[in-house]
C-alpha cells in the first residue's frame, strides 16, 4: 500500500472549457466535470483518487474558477475548504500553479508541490505512483522535475520533451536532464521522434520545491511573481482575500507555465524529467476520445451517454448523446456526432481539431447561450 509522502502537496489545476469537445464540454460544465472513460467518476474525481495515496486527503489543493466552486466541492466532498483556491477569471497555467505554490510556500517553506491537470486520463496506478515518487526525490535535490510520457505512437497532437544526460539522484533511477522542449510536430517529424526514443510527450506535470518554482518565476516573470506573492500574503485572511483577488488577479499576465518556468529552467540546466511508463491522454478532442473509448479499434463506433439510443449499421466514429432521441447512423465512417438539448455537432474524426474554431465563431456572433 502506498504511503503519503510527508513533504509533498498535490495541486490540481481545474480550468479551461475544453473547447475542442464542444458542445459536450461547456463553460459551465467543462470537461473535467464529465465522465469520459465510463469509470462512473468525473475526470476530476479520478485525478483526486490517483493522487490521494501519494499526498493524503488533507494535502491536495484544487485551483479553479469561482463559477465552478460548487461543482468541484460536490465532486470532492472531502477537500478542506482552505485547499480550494479560486480564480476570479482564467489567467493560464503559470498564474494558477504559481498561486498554489505561493500559498503553500507561505504555509510551509519546505513544501514540495506537484501539479497534475484535472482533465487528463491515466491508466497504470503503480507506474504513475513510481514516477511521482522519483520526481519528488529529484525535487528534493533542487531541480524542477517534469514527467514525460514514453510515446506509444508517433503522435502529432502533443508537444515533446527531449531527454538529455542521466542524473544521479538516489531513489530516482530514471532521472535525466531536459535538453529541450519542442512544439507539436508534423507526422514525418513525429515518426523520427518515436524512433529516437529520447523524445517524450509533454504531459504538463511539474514537481518541485515551491521555493524553487517561485524563484524561477521571479527570474523570468517578475511582475507575475510579485502579484502572486501579494495574493498569497492575503490569502488566509478571509476578509482580505476577496478584495486582493479582485484587485490583483485580472492584471496578472496570461502565460503557460511551460514558457514562464519550464523552458527557461531547461536552458539553465535546472529542469529534470522522469519517463512515465503508463497510459496517458489529455483527451484534447473527439478523435482522442474516440480512440480512448474504443481502445484504438478503428472499426468500432464509440457511444457515450447513459441514455444514448443509437441504431448503427456499418458506422464508425463516436456518438455522444445527452438527449433521449433515437439517433441512427448508417454507412458513415469516422463520424463525430454530439447531440445535446440545445446544440448538435456533426463532423469527422479527421476534422476534430477544428471544433475549437466553431466555438470561436460562436463567441464572435454573440451566441454565448450555447457555450
Amino acid at each position: 500500500m502506498t504511503e503519503p509522502i510527508d513533504d509533498f502537496y498535490a495541486v490540481i489545476p481545474a480550468g479551461g472549457i475544453g473547447s475542442r469537445l464542444w458542445p459536450l464540454s461547456r463553460a459551465d460544465a467543462p470537461k473535467f466535470l464529465h465522465d469520459l472513460t465510463g469509470s462512473g467518476n468525473s475526470l476530476l474525481r479520478d485525478t483526486w483518487d490517483r493522487l490521494e495515496p501519494l499526498a493524503g486527503p488533507e494535502r491536495i489543493a484544487v485551483v479553479t474558477g469561482r463559477a465552478h466552486r460548487a461543482a468541484v466541492e460536490g465532486e470532492l466532498p472531502g477537500i478542506p475548504d482552505i485547499n480550494v483556491f479560486l480564480e476570479s477569471e482564467p489567467r493560464e497555467s503559470a498564474a494558477a500553479i504559481g498561486l498554489a505554490a505561493a500559498i503553500l510556500h507561505r504555509r510551509d517553506p519546505e513544501v514540495i508541490i506537484g501539479s497534475f491537470a484535472a482533465d487528463h486520463v491515466i491508466r497504470g496506478t503503480r507506474t504513475f505512483e513510481f514516477a511521482v515518487q522519483q520526481a519528488v526525490q529529484v525535487a528534493r535535490a533542487g531541480y524542477i522535475c517534469t514527467i514525460g510520457i514514453q510515446p506509444s505512437e508517433p503522435s502529432v497532437g502533443f508537444g515533446y520533451i527531449r531527454k538529455g544526460d542521466e542524473l544521479v539522484v538516489e531513489g530516482a533511477p530514471e532521472a535525466a536532464t531536459v535538453e529541450r522542449f519542442v512544439e507539436k510536430p508534423d507526422l514525418a517529424t513525429a515518426k523520427e521522434y518515436y524512433a529516437d526514443r529520447s523524445f517524450l510527450w509533454n504531459a504538463g506535470m511539474f514537481i518541485a520545491r515551491a521555493s524553487v518554482l517561485l524563484d524561477e518565476l521571479a527570474a523570468n516573470e517578475p511582475e507575475l511573481h510579485a502579484g502572486l506573492i501579494e495574493l498569497a500574503e492575503a490569502w488566509d485572511d478571509r476578509a482580505a482575500r476577496g478584495p486582493a483577488v479582485d484587485r490583483i488577479w485580472p492584471g496578472l499576465k496570461k502565460i503557460a507555465i511551460d514558457y514562464a518556468v519550464a523552458e527557461p529552467a531547461a536552458e539553465k540546466g535546472r529542469l529534470a524529467v522522469i519517463p512515465g511508463h503508463f497510459d496517458w491522454d489529455d483527451v484534447g478532442d473527439f478523435a482522442s476520445l474516440t480512440k480512448l473509448i474504443t481502445n484504438g479499434r478503428k472499426n468500432d463506433l464509440a457511444v457515450l451517454g447513459p441514455k444514448a439510443r443509437v441504431l448503427s449499421d456499418a458506422a464508425t466514429g463516436i456518438l455522444v448523446s445527452q438527449t433521449s432521441r433515437v439517433i441512427s447512423l448508417v454507412g458513415v465512417k469516422d463520424i463525430v456526432v454530439v447531440d445535446t438539448p440545445d446544440a448538435l455537432l456533426v463532423t469527422t474524426i479527421e476534422h476534430a481539431q477544428r471544433v475549437k474554431g466553431v466555438v470561436e465563431s460562436l463567441k464572435v456572433t454573440g451566441r454565448g447561450d450555447v457555450l
